[in-house]
């Protein structure tokens, strides 16, 4: 079929490839990318996002990006410059408000997601060192499936073929916003090497209604940087490794003058693919991160908490083997592993501006899983289904508090805990020339984060506890569709779903200013999601829709039959772009997300809203670019947070221009 090539990217994980030309049999090598996808994938249904479409947007932002399919969210409206990054967990189809992801997110092939919080890191996810990205939405059982209870992101990193030698941007926005970021991509021998730096920083806009401000108020400042490095280099005609490292460092501030938080991390990854007739994919990764915040009162405007140190390492693989089993099927085994460690060191203050209590808790957890999976093409029909059964384990939890003269006051050691869980999928695609039908059926499930058993924290004046008798959650759904192209460059897809996530994690009300973590008996969303691509000339529309009908199933509790917490009905997106020639692209972009509630009982409501954005690039030479962004051009009043009226809100009219070179 054809392609819009704005808004429907190609890409899979991993498809994103160098050429280099071997010398000796003067035949392309393809360098970069990992296994071909197997030709059941599509029956699971999956939305793509390009590389020219992730460079182009008015925010510059991936988070922003993923909202062009609808029913993505993180736990709060806002984006990496102005949220708690605690609160940067990433879920699909309105399974209820949490700031652990729900979604199993991979860069590359690894998990990326906080080893401690669950949260994506996603300032250090730069659009320009991406080639592209796959949302697959609904339960996983393939590699590090376990996790991916509402779906799986598969981001590819750029490649030689996507990169120039050397290209890069400057631009300089509202409220002093600054934002610098290059890369150097050379050819060495046969391969290749992407150098990458990224710097920003911005005064920030006042996220506290005019009404509701104090002397203490600021607005919300932040400054990040971030640097990666990508090499990857052929071992043989079928084989080559892949390397990649990252480090990164985010502050922010938030709300009132000191309520700073720092996050940091260090990541490094080491992959080999193998082409050959025994096609092999196999990695290793470690991440060592850190987290710090300090929670400042509404009242008294002084420090009352100070979660000065959150260090936390995961450490993972996995392997996956595809055996010559004949053409007409794709067999894939393996196992994968992940290990997760981390503890909190946090003081608390009274009002006397002295240190009241010491805290420090935390543990280890680690999922251990084999996977199986067959795709069986019967002509027209193409089958698929895999299993997984995964050990994971909670131990070594404690949580101890001392005085402020150090007396132990509080010495907890939580029972260690262990399980195995069983999970699958099937999916059946039929292709009728211009039109494909499937179907599929899938269970997964999710261990708690250290974050959810460990750390309580507070957004004043609530404070939610943590809970280190969390079950794990249990995904079960079915789901089906229609992918039709009715004209050419046209596509339109169509999917009903139905998801059921029995002892779903949510913070629970105890009383205004009290939540606890805890599990319901389950939240159950069916709905359904749409998605158009048209490209005719110079012009291109994308648009997504989602409506969510999502409901808390607890029988007996107040909330019972209510919509889950942070979960919007209804959420859309949509895409016009003009590009008459190379090098020039004019688009427009508009977001709409439902009305939603702050709490599990429905009795704070973050109103609906809806945004514009802008985008323009005209080249002034080749390699250079002038470009022109401009977030919420009509400046839409976008609450993010409402606690009995004390609110938070979203991004305001941002304007942007700067020179891109290079690309």
């Amino acid at each position: 079929m054809r392609v819009p090539m704005l808004f429907a990217g190609v890409l899979a994980a991993g498809n994103a490839h160098a050429q280099t030309v071997d010398p000796a049999t003067d035949d392309i090598v393809v360098l970069g990318r990992g296994l071909d996808l197997p030709p059941g994938t599509p029956a699971y249904g999956s939305v793509t996002i390009d590389r020219q479409r992730l460079e182009n947007d008015a925010s510059g932002r991936v988070e922003d990006v993923l909202l062009d399919v609808a029913g993505f969210q993180q736990f709060r409206r806002s984006d990496s410059r102005s949220a708690n990054p605690s609160a940067q967990g990433a879920t699909l189809r309105a399974l209820g408000g949490n700031a652990s992801s729900r979604t199993l997110v991979l860069l590359d092939g690894v998990p990326i997601a906080d080893p401690f919080f669950g949260y994506i890191p996603f300032n250090a996810v730069i659009p320009s060192r991406l080639g592209g990205i796959r949302v697959t939405r609904g339960g996983g059982s393939e590699a590090f499936g376990a996790g991916a209870v509402a779906g799986t992101i598969e981001m590819t990193s750029a490649s030689r073929a996507d990169l120039p030698v050397i290209s890069g941007e400057a631009l300089y926005g509202s409220r002093n916003a600054q934002e610098v970021n290059a890369i150097l991509a050379p050819s060495v021998g046969n391969g290749f090497v992407a150098l990458s730096g990224q710097f920003e920083r911005g005064d920030g806009f006042q996220t506290t209604p005019e009404d509701q401000r104090a002397p203490a108020t600021v607005p919300a400042r932040y400054r990040d940087w971030s640097g990666g490095l990508r090499a990857v280099a052929p071992l043989g005609p079928d084989t080559e490794v892949q390397f990649r490292g990252l480090v990164f460092g985010d502050n922010r501030t938030l709300r009132f003058k000191g309520a700073d938080s720092r996050s940091s991390g260090e990541d490094a990854s080491i992959r080999v693919i193998s082409h050959g007739r025994w096609q092999v994919d196999a990695l290793a990764y470690v991440q060592a991160r850190n987290f710090a915040n300090k929670v400042i009162s509404s009242s008294t405007f002084a420090l009352t908490l100070d979660q000065r140190n959150t260090p936390s390492t995961g450490l993972g693989g996995k392997i996956e083997l595809r055996p010559p089993v004949g053409g007409d099927h794709v067999l894939r085994l393996g196992g994968d592993v992940r290990l997760a460690d981390g503890q909190l060191f946090e003081d608390a203050y009274g009002a006397t501006g002295l240190v009241t209590a010491r805290r420090n808790a935390g543990g280890d957890t680690s999922v251990a899983g084999l996977f199986v999976e067959d795709n069986w093409t019967l002509g027209r029909l193409v089958l698929t289904g895999g299993a997984r059964v995964d050990h994971w384990t909670i131990t070594d939890g404690f949580f101890r508090q001392r005085s402020a003269a150090g007396a132990l006051t509080t010495d907890t050691a939580f029972p260690d805990r262990d399980g195995t869980e069983a999970t699958g999928r099937a999916g059946a695609l039929l292709k009728l020339g211009a039109v494909d039908l499937r179907l599929a059926g899938y269970t997964g499930f999710r261990l708690p984060t250290l974050n959810e058993l460990y750390r309580p924290f507070t957004v004043f004046p609530v404070t939610t506890q943590a809970n280190a008798n969390l079950s794990p959650e249990r995904l079960r759904g079915v789901e089906g569709g229609i992918d039709a192209r009715p004209l050419p460059g046209m596509t339109l897809s169509l999917t009903g779903f139905y998801n059921r996530l029995g002892d779903a994690i949510a913070n629970l009300t105890i009383s205004p200013i009290l939540r606890q973590r805890g599990n319901v008996n389950a939240i159950v969303a069916k709905g359904v999601e749409a998605s158009f691509d048209w490209r005719r000339g110079a012009f291109g529309l994308s648009a997504s829709y989602a409506f969510s009908d999502s409901k808390v199933d607890a029988p007996g509790m107040a909330f019972d039959g209510l919509i889950p917490a942070q979960s919007p009905r209804q959420s859309a997106s949509a895409t016009l772009a003009w590009q008459p020639r190379s090098g020039l692209l004019a688009s427009l972009t508009a977001r709409h997300v439902g009305r939603q509630y702050e709490d599990d009982l429905q009795t704070d409501v973050l109103r609906a809203a809806t945004t514009v954005d802008a985008f323009v690039k005209l080249p002034v030479r080749k390699g250079v670019a002038v470009i022109a962004r401009a977030e919420n051009v009509l400046d839409e009043t976008v609450v993010t947070r409402n606690q009995a009226g004390s609110m938070d809100l979203g991004t305001p009219r941002t304007l942007w221009i700067g020179v891109r070179f290079g690309g």
